[in-house]
């Protein structure tokens, strides 16, 4: 399972920054890192058992009044697209998602290679704005790439996607982490 570092904190700063009232999750190791601190932060968090699940229970808050976004991994846009573009970009539903990618260095599933690959393509296609994050940009840029990305949701009422690359071998697990 991955751990903490300081990419992870800084997307969590960024989002808390935003001051997010509902997280709606989906099961993944990758992430736990991000849903663990959220809910250590004491943002409330509901568990979706699928992606287009999380978008109907996160938009539907949204569509409430209340700021709410998704964790889950850029996999599962396969499931989520449909409910994305028919329901969050067809209603004008402002959700911001932060998406574990696959597929990259460190990967270590074969299958989800090709999969993944294709995600930014995807998203493009849909019309849907996604931003990569990685070890390419600093655990500051992290946190002002999802603060403005949860904002700009918000604000522009439509879904915008952090593709994080948790999983790059440069984005290094804190000493305390890599000991266990």
């Amino acid at each position: 399972m991955a751990g903490s570092n300081a990419y992870t904190d800084a997307a969590v700063a960024g989002v808390l920054d935003w001051e997010p009232e509902l997280l709606v999750h989906v099961p993944s190791s990758h992430a736990a890192p991000l849903i663990r601190a959220f809910e250590q932060a004491g943002t409330p968090s509901v568990l979706a058992n699928r992606e287009e699940e999380a978008v109907g229970i996160a938009g539907g808050a949204a569509l409430a009044g209340r700021r709410a976004l998704i964790v889950m991994q850029d996999n599962g846009f396969g499931n989520a697209l449909t409910a994305l573009t028919t329901f969050a970009k067809a209603y004008h539903v402002g959700l911001p998602v932060l998406a574990n990618t696959r597929g990259g260095l460190g990967e270590y599933n074969a299958m989800i290679h090709e999969f993944s690959a294709a995600v930014p393509a995807l998203l493009t296609a849909a019309g849907i704005h996604h931003t990569p994050l990685g070890p390419h940009v600093s655990p500051e840029a992290w946190r002002v790439t999802t603060r403005d990305l949860c904002r700009t949701a918000a604000m522009t009422r439509r879904p915008m996607v952090a593709l994080l690359d948790l999983l790059h071998p440069a984005i290094e697990l804190r000493p305390e982490e890599a000991a266990r």
